[in-house]
């Protein structure tokens, strides 16, 4: 009898493992990936999404507020180096503060920058992103997500 019980608990046992174990044919991961969006940026997390999928490292850093957009930002690092990304509600509200800033982006509305380096503006579905720099590599690593910078030197 005690072999008959111990017999059962062990085909139970067996078939719950079978049942929780990833199930053999499939693509899919055990665990997979957080959230990734595919195709065009869109928002935030399909920009990232994008960089890494070029072979970018990228890392969430601070938050960032500029004076001349509506929205809060956060900084990216990008293989090192800092790019603000402003996700919107809408395109339309994205669309009111990049019509703001000039061709040359040495001025949005009313506000006249000087940036330590030149400016490049970007805009995707919800986000625009603003990297001050000069490191080519960045600059085509954004272009490939974005496309052609709106604004900027």
């Amino acid at each position: 009898m005690k072999l008959k019980f111990f017999s059962s608990l062990v085909l139970v046992a067996m078939l719950f493992l079978a049942a929780c174990a990833p199930q053999a044919g499939t693509n899919e991961p055990a665990n997979p990936p957080a959230s990734s969006h595919g195709g065009a940026v869109e928002d935030q997390v399909s920009l990232l999404d994008a960089l890494r999928a070029a072979g970018a490292e990228v890392e969430i850093g601070d938050s960032v507020e500029q004076p001349f957009f509506s929205v809060k930002g956060q900084i990216v690092k990008v293989n090192g180096a800092d790019v603000q990304v402003f996700e919107y509600e809408s395109a339309e509200a994205l669309e009111a503060d990049a019509g703001q800033v000039a061709p040359d982006g040495g001025s949005i509305g009313t506000s006249m920058v000087t940036w330590v380096e030149s400016p490049h503006f970007f805009k995707a579905g919800r986000v625009l992103v603003l990297y001050v720099g000069e490191d080519a590599a960045t600059i085509k690593l954004l272009e490939g997500a974005l496309g052609v910078q709106f604004a900027g030197r």
